[in-house]
């Protein structure tokens, strides 16, 4: 039990917390955003509400609400709720919370809720601890996690536990939040206003996370000076705000999911011919601090992925970019970086090379074994000439015609099998003797 100096210590501690912390919901009325994942009807929320929880893992990026949504299951939950954090907690710790859930079904049949913050950031052996109290019911597993839970957590604890997404909040979820904030009790209890210049701003610098929000408005309610002669509540102007955070908040993992969801957006938008749209996640992976080199082998890639001999010289400008990059370095690569993007955004567009080669090595692994046609076999070894190695080629320099009629795949295979032109600029007008006869579709599986 609790003594009175217990509960006077730990409303001290609660009333010096940052903003974010007092702020956090109590129940899942106050709770805002996520309406996908814990709004009416969802079965997440209808579980919290029953208090009939299974495993689940929180997977979202900072500021979602997913330690917010643990503390209210521990506010509501008849189960005893208890919590350990990857980055302070070893093995030792989780099997002290593993016996203390197995003391108490055993002694009063109560339940164990165990929270787990950072799932992601527990090793292997970590995780196989966990596994097994959860398969023999003796906690119910809730995992936090920033990273992709089906790269950073074991498959079997994976299999046994239902992952719920949690997105960035919304501009109007932020702006809820810090209105919240501004007037309630727990919060700024109305000593502090916004001037709407200034909340416009700190909604759009958070880039979706609430914590970053209260944090950049505590700042800047404790950068802003107020008359001593004053009564009225301290306001805070649009530079006070500028003045609280240095540059906008924008989730950028460059080893998680919003890495792999950028650059693919990137990727996306030059294929899709969108400049614009290019040369903004280009600067969203700047902003991020991404390597360069990155960003330049993914241009090199597609400029013959995409673009291919529909412009030959793309592959030329995108190598440009990988020197660029390298010896150039960040900040002024990105120009070089934007000059390689836009281009690939302008240039005409095909995959034919990449399909032709996809081709070619399916039938290299699915097809039969096809030999070297007699007249393509090098006959410059000792005893090929004997062997009659070579015999019947047609120098294409001397006989042109005939040299390009010849035979040069292995029998069972046709010209067109793999390599269809596209029909846009230099690729369309490449000669070939069987244009006409070739498939017009080159976008097989692309």
């Amino acid at each position: 039990m609790e003594s009175l100096f217990d509960e006077q210590v730990d409303r001290a501690r609660e009333q010096g917390a940052p903003l974010a912390v007092r702020m956090r919901p109590s129940s899942l009325d106050e709770f805002v955003g996520q309406q996908a994942a814990v709004g009416p009807g969802t079965l997440l929320r209808s579980a919290i509400e029953r208090d009939d929880l299974s495993p689940f893992i929180l997977y979202g990026p900072p500021g979602t609400g997913k330690t917010s949504l643990a503390r209210i299951i521990a506010g509501v939950t008849r189960a005893h709720f208890s919590e350990v954090s990857a980055v302070t907690s070893g093995v030792a710790d989780i099997r002290a919370a593993i016996e203390g859930a197995r003391r108490r079904l055993g002694e009063s049949g109560q339940r164990t809720i165990l929270f787990v913050d950072e799932i992601h950031r527990f090793s292997k052996s970590q995780q196989d601890a966990l596994l097994h109290a959860v398969e023999d019911n003796l906690v119910v597993l809730v995992g936090a996690t920033t990273e992709n839970p089906f790269f950073e957590v074991n498959a079997p604890l994976i299999s046994r536990s239902r992952v719920v997404e949690l997105t960035p909040l919304t501009d109007d979820d932020v702006r809820e939040i810090v209105r919240r904030a501004l007037v309630d009790e727990r919060g700024l209890g109305g000593a502090v206003e916004l001037e709407p210049a200034a909340e416009d701003a700190l909604v759009k610098l958070a880039g979706g996370d609430a914590r970053v929000a209260l944090a950049t408005l505590e700042f800047a309610a404790a950068g802003t000076v107020q008359p001593s002669s004053s009564v009225s509540p301290v306001r805070i102007d649009l530079e006070a705000v500028r003045a609280a955070v240095a540059t906008r908040t924008l989730s950028y993992d460059k080893d998680g999911d919003v890495h792999y969801d950028v650059i693919s957006a990137f990727i996306k938008s030059m294929r899709g011919s969108d400049a614009d749209a290019a040369v903004y996640w280009l600067a969203r992976m700047a902003h991020g601090g991404e390597d360069p080199k990155f960003i330049a082998r993914r241009i090199l890639i597609f400029a013959s992925e995409d673009i291919g001999n529909a412009d030959p010289r793309a592959l030329l400008v995108a190598h440009a970019a990988v020197k660029a990059a390298e010896f150039v370095g960040w900040p002024e690569c990105r120009i070089n970086l934007a000059q390689a993007a836009v281009y690939m955004a302008l240039a005409p567009k095909s995959n034919a090379a990449i399909v032709a080669i996809d081709r070619a090595l399916a039938e290299v692994r699915e097809g039969p074994a096809r030999p070297v046609p007699n007249h393509l076999r090098d006959r410059h070894y000792p005893g090929a000439k004997e062997l009659g190695r070579g015999e019947g080629y047609v120098y294409p320099h001397d006989r042109p015609a005939e040299g390009r009629a010849q035979r040069y795949l292995p029998e069972g295979i046709e010209r067109g099998a793999f390599w269809r032109p596209g029909h846009e600029d230099w690729e369309a007008r490449i000669p070939g003797d069987d244009a006409e006869s070739v498939e017009e579709d080159s976008s097989d599986g692309r």
